[in-house]
């Protein structure tokens, strides 16, 4: 089962893109972030017509996540819990049966910026958040994907230039912190458990020439628990996608279960 998360930067700008990727990728699951699309304006048919259940979490002009799947989804919850007055839309799950049945956490992490300041303090509650929900769906025993765009850049490796990043809230100490007591709970960073090498990153700013100079960050995820770690099959990230016409400025990474 291959199973893609990709930050989409805008569903309307970049379904030409998408789709492309769909058809030559050929992902079972993908999830999708910065769909910035209210539910009812969703282009499904666009995936439907490929084969594609959907769902999606959206609202109007930012954020918002989605699930397109080859498999029907099941039990599909929108919405991180823990703070019922958050509003933002970065966070669903639902659960795909194949040989396994997995649960798939779709989701947006807050960017933080600036730091300090209200929205440094909303991505830290965020994480803590959903370090929460982690721990709770490893109860439930079943493989878990938590998997999207989470705004952090973990280690020094991770960034071509490290140091310009010192005071950004994707490389804060306290982001990464956070980062690694969810991964201490029992999760495995798959890409990192399938390649170790310096220079692979998913995200290229439009800016300054970044994509042309490879000045690229890794922030997009996906965490296993132990029983998906033990189904995983090879990660990679389809880096070519960010050299393509009117790409995001993320590309897609993705796993192989056998599932």
């Amino acid at each position: 089962m291959k199973i893609a998360t990709f930050n989409i930067n805008g569903i309307r700008a970049r379904i030409d893109a998408l789709a492309a990727w769909l058809d030559a990728a050929a992902p079972e699951v993908v999830l999708l972030q910065e769909i910035k699309s209210q539910d009812a304006d969703f282009p499904r048919k666009t995936f439907e017509d490929r084969g594609y259940f959907v769902e999606t979490h959206g609202q109007k002009g930012f954020n918002g996540v989605a699930i397109l799947s080859k498999l029907p989804l099941e039990d599909v919850t929108r919405g991180l819990p823990g703070d019922p007055g958050d509003d933002q839309a970065r966070w669903i799950e639902a659960t795909v049966a194949g040989k396994a049945a997995v649960r798939l956490c779709g989701l947006y992490l807050p960017n933080g910026n600036p730091a300090p300041g209200p929205k440094f303090g909303y991505k830290l509650s965020w994480m803590e958040r959903m370090r929460a929900r982690a721990a709770g769906l490893l109860g439930e025993e079943v493989p878990v994907v938590l998997a999207g765009d989470y705004n952090v850049i973990p280690q020094a490796e991770d960034a071509a230039r490290p140091e310009a990043w010192v005071e950004d809230a994707l490389y804060l100490p306290e982001s990464r912190a956070g980062l690694r007591r969810i991964e201490y709970l029992g999760y495995t960073d798959a890409f990192r458990a399938r390649d170790q090498r310096p220079g692979q990153y998913s995200f290229w700013d439009y800016q300054a020439g970044a994509w042309a100079r490879n000045n690229g960050i890794r922030i997009d995820h996906l965490l296993l628990s132990p029983q998906a770690a033990d189904l995983l099959r090879g990660a990679g990230i389809d880096r070519a996608v960010r050299g393509g016409d009117k790409p995001s400025d993320h590309v897609p990474v993705w796993i192989d279960l056998d599932a």
